[in-house]
């Protein structure tokens, strides 16, 4: 096995050699079953939770026919062929796990949960026990938790599958690419291998969109929830601070970090959204969770939109360098909620913008936050960043940053560039509930990214990235959604929808009629079925 699936236990290297042999000889026992479009009645290609569950239930599906499926099309497409290069390390007791889960559906009759047998892509910031959390660094590559990350330990209860660790920009440091250490080479956009899937939840992004697995967990600081699913076609949320649980999570910037997310659909996401949303006495920021989460946020899952008056976010949108393909796709996306019986907003502004996201980003705390996280390991193979530093084993392109960070010196509450920040975000949040109860809206409408997935290698030409500047700073939440195609339909676009604290509902309501009147989704032409 290449780098990509280090340390497999022997099991799973003799399924995946044999699967391997089967791809390459014809004839092989697994021949047949190598590419079948089908699994057990149920079509693999983009099947959503709804479908593997109707399947299971009629008898004819199975969790571990589901996973051996996905690890068929992860030898055939993330090993092999187009090598998109998406997984760290594949999750040795998938199997077992799948076959508990169907010994209880089939004594009991009943799924153990709403995610039960569904395989899941974990970025390698999450904690999970029994494997190593290493954060797309060689550095932590023996890093072992003593326990799941809170949002690992919900889909669990749920009765989820971890398939896969996925790959990331090394400790999450760029919204731009997908590269590190741990993991030799660029991980590629499956809609054209030449492309970046921005950074730096990369590698759950690829996973998903090229059906290796069926739903994904990101974590978004800036952007890596909603950019990397606005490039390769998915759906992604990054909740309010203090809706979901930071605890397990390799921290880049504690006081910006959400996990959530990424998949095919609104609806799928809606279902993975549900399970991790919560207080978590481990997070004392989600102490207000239960309170003000849905009982179930699968009620805003309609296509009635009649009324909502959607702000367009033209500081955001009409820029100097964006794309005119990708502006095109959103005016169009425009009219298609205008259709949808939506008051499109077209005038909307917040005053004095560019002058109110002045030092909402100058909090360089991750030494501090990493730090923290290092001291709750039982046996870490590193304590400090300085330690990290002098090591080397980091990428070379990531080494200047972590020299930059090891300046960071205090806290958070006394170091004077977090202390003016937390003012700026208090200022943020102000001008921007002003302007939308100024123009009564209820979200804002602005393409995740100004620009197409840009080249492998390219960090000069205008990238056009919106998440940081509304979502993070503001604490507020933010989806993006698919919005359409551009360069001859051939590179995804992504329309991101944001509002006040605590308005999934509303989020979700918007992205859902959109998606269900568009259906902009579709798999990539890298990635097809496997067929017999």
């Amino acid at each position: 096995m290449s780098a990509a699936c280090p340390r497999l236990q022997p099991r799973v290297a003799t399924l995946l050699a044999a699967l391997l042999l089967a791809a390459l000889v014809p004839g092989t026992h697994l021949e047949a079953e190598l590419g079948a479009q089908e699994i057990g009645g149920v079509e693999l290609m983009e099947v959503t939770i709804t479908e593997v569950h109707r399947g299971m239930r009629q008898g004819g599906l199975t969790a571990r026919a589901l996973v051996e499926a996905y690890l068929e099309r992860i030898v055939a497409y993330d090993e092999r062929g187009p090598t998109l290069n998406s997984l760290i390390r594949l999750n040795p007791d998938a199997l077992d796990r799948a076959d508990s889960l169907d010994a209880v559906l089939q004594r009991t009759g009943a799924l153990v949960g709403p995610l039960h047998g569904i395989p899941v892509i974990l970025k390698d910031n999450y904690d999970m026990a029994g494997l190593p959390t290493t954060a797309g660094s060689a550095s932590l590559a023996e890093s072992f938790p003593a326990d799941d990350a809170f949002q690992v330990r919900r889909i669990h209860e749920a009765g989820a599958i971890v398939l896969a660790k996925s790959n990331l920009a090394e400790f999450a440091f760029t919204a731009f690419e997908t590269v590190g250490s741990m993991l030799p080479g660029w991980t590629f956009n499956p809609y054209a291998l030449n492309r970046v899937p921005a950074g730096s939840s990369g590698g759950t992004a690829v996973a998903v969109a090229a059906n290796l697995g069926l739903v994904g967990l990101g974590t978004d600081t800036g952007n890596s929830i909603r950019g990397p699913s606005s490039h390769t076609a998915l759906v992604g949320i990054r909740s309010t601070m203090g809706l979901t649980s930071r605890d397990g999570i390799v921290p880049l910037y504690l006081h910006r970090d959400i996990g959530g997310p990424m998949t095919r659909s609104v609806e799928d996401a809606v279902r993975v959204f549900d399970v991790l949303a919560g207080s978590d006495p481990a997070d004392a920021v989600t102490a207000e969770a239960d309170g003000r989460r849905a009982s179930s946020y699968l009620d805003a899952l309609s296509t009635d939109i009649r009324g909502m008056r959607l702000g367009v976010a033209g500081q955001l949108a009409y820029t100097e360098t964006a794309d005119p393909e990708i502006i095109r796709r959103f005016d169009q996306a425009l009219v298609d909620l205008e259709a949808l019986g939506a008051t499109v907003v077209r005038d909307f502004e917040i005053p004095g913008l560019d002058s109110l996201t002045e030092g909402v980003w100058n909090c360089p705390r991750f030494r501090y936050d990493l730090e923290n996280y290092l001291a709750t390991l039982p046996d870490a193979p590193v304590t400090t960043l300085q330690e990290i530093r002098d090591g080397g084993d980091v990428h070379v392109t990531v080494l200047p940053r972590v020299e930059r960070f090891l300046e960071f010196e205090g806290t958070p509450e006394t170091h004077e560039g977090c202390v003016a920040g937390d003012a700026a975000e208090e200022r943020l949040r102000a001008g921007v509930r002003d302007a939308m109860g100024e123009h009564d809206v209820v979200a804002l409408l602005y393409p995740t990214w100004n620009n197409p997935p840009r080249l492998v290698g390219d960090l000069s030409s205008p990238h056009g990235n919106n998440s940081p500047i509304l979502s993070p700073p503001t604490g507020f939440p933010a989806m993006t959604v698919p919005m359409g195609w551009v360069r001859q339909g051939t590179l995804p676009a992504g329309l991101q929808i944001y509002g006040d604290a605590w308005s999934e509902e509303t989020l979700i309501r918007v992205a859902y009629a959109y998606e269900q009147a568009t259906h902009h989704r579709k798999p990539p032409p890298t990635a097809p079925p496997l067929r017999r």
